[in-house]
């Protein structure tokens, strides 16, 4: 597994599954938080890490989305740590196995049931902030997915909402994507955001998105 400190409070932990999958480590006031779980392989190195780092126990995972490869080491981690789990309310049927992900013939359970909460929302249908994180409903890849932004590092951690080669974004992996267009629209929360740098679970880092998106508006 690669470890790399991307911010001041941002850790990157990356393997290859043919392709690379990437879940991040953020460090609070009080403790850490995960975002994704990545797969099932990554969960020794995960915990091996939080206890390296020092920086606090774990204190909650928050999820993109709730594909396999975004979720795989979650019940080991929980073993260690018995934290909350966070998803968009919209995704959890989808992960709990109660429907089908779009484009799919059948639904499966990725995330048993009670496992995961749904992230808390104001009245007007904005996610709360966590901590340090604002997280932003991004639709597209899947129903529910989700971005976390850390304002005060200018990263956005962006799970499938894109994808990247050699520093460029790239639009999600159509085989898994529920609807592209909708992904397409989602990624207008770059130039809404403007973040110094972004991340991908498939992929490498993007620094200055913003300035990218009239390209990849245009692939």
């Amino acid at each position: 597994m690669k470890i790399e400190q991307i911010s001041d409070h941002v850790w990157s932990l990356k393997t290859w599954m043919l392709i690379p999958v990437t879940v991040w480590i953020v460090k609070e006031e009080d403790g850490v938080v995960l975002i994704d779980a990545g797969i099932s392989g990554m969960a020794k190195g995960i915990i091996s890490f939080i206890d390296r780092l020092n920086a606090g126990p774990l204190k909650a995972i928050l999820l993109t989305h709730g594909h396999s490869d975004h979720v795989g080491a979650l019940e080991r981690i929980l073993m260690r740590w018995p934290v909350p789990v966070y998803a968009h309310r919209i995704e959890m049927p989808y992960m709990e196995g109660d429907m089908a992900y779009p484009r799919r013939k059948k639904a499966a359970q990725s995330v048993g049931k009670g496992i995961a909460a749904a992230l808390q929302e104001t009245q007007g249908g904005e996610i709360e902030g966590r901590g340090s994180l604002k997280p932003y409903l991004t639709p597209g890849h899947s129903p529910g997915h989700v971005v976390y932004y850390h304002e005060q590092d200018g990263v956005l951690l962006t799970g499938d909402l894109f994808t990247s080669k050699k520093g460029k974004l790239r639009k999600p992996m159509a085989m898994f994507t529920a609807d592209m267009d909708e992904a397409i629209r989602s990624s207008a929360i770059v130039s809404k955001l403007k973040p110094k740098r972004l991340e991908v679970c498939h992929g490498g880092p993007v620094l200055a998105p913003a300035e990218q998106m009239k390209m990849y508006l245009q692939l």
